[in-house]
């Protein structure tokens, strides 16, 4: 049997823990989900900020057909698993069929501190129009004072889009997020949500 010399022995257990540790990972890293499923972005709305309220955070969401809920809005909200150091944050979700609805929406957010987060096309069973972009927002707890100045592009042309992009960056927006899909926007389309900070 090889005996190794005390002081080598205390040199490998001392480089071996940390990358022990790494590996087995730590409480602060593991996450709890919420699953959040309505056909109603209203009803996803209350939801959502009945969650944060709970320490959860937006995680993703998508539009579509279940097999038991039928035409539904799912989201998915995630928390530290070590909850109580999370940062209280509110939600808002904006749901329209037309462009210059949804514009005057999100200034009107953006005057009052809320972010971009994230977008998606919903296939809703409520409502006059079956298909919606639907746009999630978020904005810490309590006084808020950043501005956000937003610009929503709609266009049936990835060339239109790309010179508006360009034209909007010069301006100093910079993109969040893009879908592309039939909507009542008018037809099947591109749409890209902008933002900058309010100088």
């Amino acid at each position: 049997m090889l005996l190794l010399p005390k002081i080598t022995l205390g040199l490998v257990i001392s480089f071996l823990s940390p990358l022990c540790i790494m590996a087995a990972g730590s409480i602060d890293d593991e996450k709890e989900y919420r699953l959040l499923a309505t056909t109603r972005t209203s009803t996803m709305q209350k939801e959502m900020n009945r969650a944060a309220a709970q320490g959860f955070r937006f995680s993703g969401m998508m539009g579509g057909k279940t097999t038991f809920g039928g035409k539904e809005i799912v989201t998915a909200m995630e928390r530290s698993a070590v909850s109580g150091n999370e940062k209280r944050l509110e939600y808002m979700l904006l749901a329209t069929s037309k462009t210059s609805t949804m514009q005057k929406e999100l200034r009107a957010a953006g005057e009052k501190g809320y972010t971009y987060v994230g977008q998606s096309i919903a296939e809703t069973a409520w409502g006059s129009f079956d298909r919606e972009v639907v746009v999630v927002l978020e904005r810490p707890v309590g006084k808020t004072l950043t501005r956000y100045i937003y610009k929503l592009l709609a266009t049936k042309r990835t060339k239109t889009m790309n010179k508006e992009l360009n034209r909007a960056g010069s301006m100093g927006f910079e993109l969040q997020g893009l879908t592309v899909s039939e909507t009542n926007f008018g037809g099947r389309e591109v749409v890209a949500i902008l933002m900058k900070v309010e100088d």
